[in-house]
């Protein structure tokens, strides 16, 4: 997402959120997630960027068999933390991966791709090619990334270009004979400052399914 240079290496940079800070998210689900996956048959998945783990113990909880992968070790014990206190630290496996040099191994029913938009390096087009590669036939690609800035961000952190609708499609470049896109849609969701100033951010959301090998 970003076009600067990367102020830290990757995983020192992620590191470091989560070991200088406590809990940096909230615990819940991302909203598009569960109004995604909610339907979806429980089978296996893969969360990428899994962070402290919320989305991949939702899933869980609804019956998944879930990989959790994410460049932290501090988020990912936070994670098994979370899935024990849930009760579901049985369903759900924790990876280190930088998503890149590394990628988990394995086919799955849903590949959930939440917000890989980094101010670090990223190869984002190439970590999206392997998270459709690891979609097994009749499984879903959920796909989530910002459209832009909240509305109460006056002045952008750093540098940034953030996708459109059709522009992940075109650079993803999946065979049509081989995948349906389900959604296709922009999401207003509220978002709150850091100083409390109300507003909202818009999100692109992609479902995509690949169609079952006779």
């Amino acid at each position: 997402m970003s076009d600067t240079p990367a102020p830290a290496a990757a995983e020192e940079f992620w590191e470091a959120r989560y070991r200088d800070t406590g809990r940096v998210w909230s615990g819940r689900p991302n909203e598009l997630l569960v109004q995604e996956a909610g339907a979806l048959a429980p089978g296996t998945a893969l969360d990428l960027g899994c962070g402290e783990g919320a989305d991949a113990v939702w899933l869980a909880s609804r019956g998944w068999r879930v990989t959790g992968v994410d460049i932290s070790a501090t988020a990912l014990a936070r994670a098994a933390g979370h899935a024990a206190d849930a009760g579901v630290g049985d369903r759900v496996a924790w990876e280190r991966h930088e998503l890149g040099p590394s990628f988990p191994r394995g086919s799955f029913d849903l590949v959930s791709a939440h917000y890989l938009q980094s101010p670090v390096a990223l190869d984002q087009r190439s970590v999206l090619h392997a998270a459709a590669r690891a979609v097994a036939p009749g499984g879903t690609l959920l796909v989530v990334m910002h459209a832009g800035w909240p509305s109460w961000q006056t002045e952008p952190p750093f540098d940034a270009v953030f996708p459109t609708l059709d522009g992940v499609l075109a650079e993803l470049a999946l065979p049509r004979d081989e995948w349906t896109v389900v959604t296709r849609r922009t999401a207003r969701r509220p978002s709150m400052s850091p100083e409390g100033a109300e507003g909202f951010r818009d999100d692109h959301v992609w479902r995509l399914r690949r169609t079952v090998v006779e």
